[in-house]
């Protein structure tokens, strides 16, 4: 069946009318070709189905939940026997109390957990927890990294206060200097070192956390009293079985958990040290439905999988398999890939590619053709990514490569298609080997 995306743009016209801008969040595609659909109508493991019936292989996986890839029996099989006991109820299931129990047990820092619903409930209430603990009000972020989309954290100006972010102070990710003189600047008022396991903003490559820098962090939340947390949301059990700096031997006061936490059902989750007890119970957090039962128990199969199977080494294994076949179909129609990050979460951009037109065209290639690349936002694997579902996907991007050899002298940029200003395209300078 040929490609047609008609029911997807008459779908927009309608939303525009009761949505604004026919939709909100990092799930618009405002800024991605015309040609993205904005609404899907089903999914299966490692594909989705639009509202136009196109299949693509999804390397999104809803922008990270889905781990162990749509719709995954065993989790999908939990979910449902507790939705016959309950779901939202005057009080939590007891299953709150075994879901507890399993992430403490998983994770090495962790003794105890509160649980939400977004990565945004999640490093708020760590905020929140770390300036009841301390009485100080100062925390410490990387300059452009995403924490979530309340006012004191949202990358828009919009809307937002200089007050909203007053006792934010920015330092440069990996660049353990400008940490120290961040901390310096905070002085006694320190109350945390908030971070991303790896830097993953989108529009530009992405990198690893520097072991010193991860160790700085540390030393100087030990000798100030100001607590370490780490913002695991977007690539938590994605790189490790734990939380992600355990790799670098360093493990923090607090961290912030969600996507793929129950596979696709809404959960996040703040886990935290003895040290952080008696403040996480002396603040007040809560939610009409942040004891939801059926969430809770897709969460501890999903962590069962987590914690028994080869999912990790998988997910590497495929990720490897698409970023070599990837490189190597790219030089062959004699073109250049930056890709970056750990492979199981690919930054895709082209190398010499200021204004993204190569990209952009490569990814609206793919996407006509039966796979969902995105064009400036890191990408998710899952297990439903096996090595059949990865060769399927370079047998269509090689045709997109062919296909923008062909369009190469003819792209026009992003900006011109969209009408959006996109961000000028920088090399990160303090890149981790």
């Amino acid at each position: 069946m040929a490609w047609s995306n008609a029911n997807d743009r008459l779908l927009k016209e309608r939303a525009r009318r009761v949505i604004p801008n026919g939709m909100y969040g990092h799930e618009s595609t405002a800024r991605l070709p015309e040609v993205y659909p904005q609404f899907f109508r089903r999914s299966e493991g490692a594909y989705l189905w639009d509202t136009d019936n196109n299949k693509y292989i999804d390397f999104m996986c809803a922008f990270g939940p889905n781990l162990f890839g749509y719709r995954h029996k065993e989790i999908e099989r939990a979910a449902a026997a507790q939705r016959e006991r309950g779901d939202s109820m005057t009080g939590p299931s007891e299953i709150m109390v075994d879901l507890a129990e399993t992430l403490v047990d998983l994770v090495t820092h962790a003794q105890w957990c509160i649980f939400g619903k977004n990565g945004t409930d999640a490093t708020t209430l760590a905020a929140t927890i770390a300036r009841a603990h301390t009485k100080r009000r100062k925390i410490l972020v990387a300059t452009g990294s995403y924490h979530g989309a309340a006012p004191w954290c949202t990358p828009s100006p919009n809307g937002v206060t200089a007050e909203d972010k007053a006792n934010l102070i920015g330092h440069d990710y990996n660049n353990v200097e400008s940490l120290v003189a961040a901390a310096r600047v905070a002085s006694h008022d320190l109350a945390a070192i908030l971070v991303t396991p790896f830097r993953h903003e989108v529009f530009r490559e992405q990198f690893l956390a520097d072991a010193r820098y991860a160790v700085t962090a540390r030393e100087i939340c030990d000798v100030s009293g100001a607590l370490l947390i780490v913002d695991d949301v977007r690539a938590g059990f994605r790189i490790a079985r734990d939380c992600s700096w355990a790799t670098l031997g360093v493990q923090p006061d607090l961290s912030c958990w969600g996507k793929c936490l129950a596979n696709g059902y809404p959960l996040s989750a703040v886990l935290g040290n003895d040290l952080t007890r008696d403040a996480a119970g002396c603040v007040f957090t809560t939610g009409s439905f942040w004891f939801q039962a059926v969430p809770m128990a897709a969460a501890i199969r999903t962590l069962q999988l987590i914690r028994d199977t080869n999912y990790l080494e998988n997910l590497v294994s495929a990720g490897t398999l698409l970023r070599e076949g990837l490189d190597k179909q790219a030089t062959r129609y004699g073109f250049e890939l930056s890709q970056t990050g750990p492979v199981q979460m690919p930054q895709i951009l082209f190398a010499d590619d200021p204004d993204f037109r190569l990209g952009y065209a490569w990814a609206s290639e793919c996407l006509q053709r039966g796979v969902y690349f995105h064009p400036y936002h890191n990408m998710f694997l899952s297990t439903a990514h096996t090595e059949a579902v990865i060769t399927e996907a370079l047998c269509i991007s090689e045709e997109a490569f062919a296909a923008l050899r062909q369009r190469r002298a003819h792209l026009a940029s992003p900006a011109q298609l969209a009408g959006l200003p996109l961000p000028p395209r920088t090399r990160s300078s303090n890149r981790a080997a």
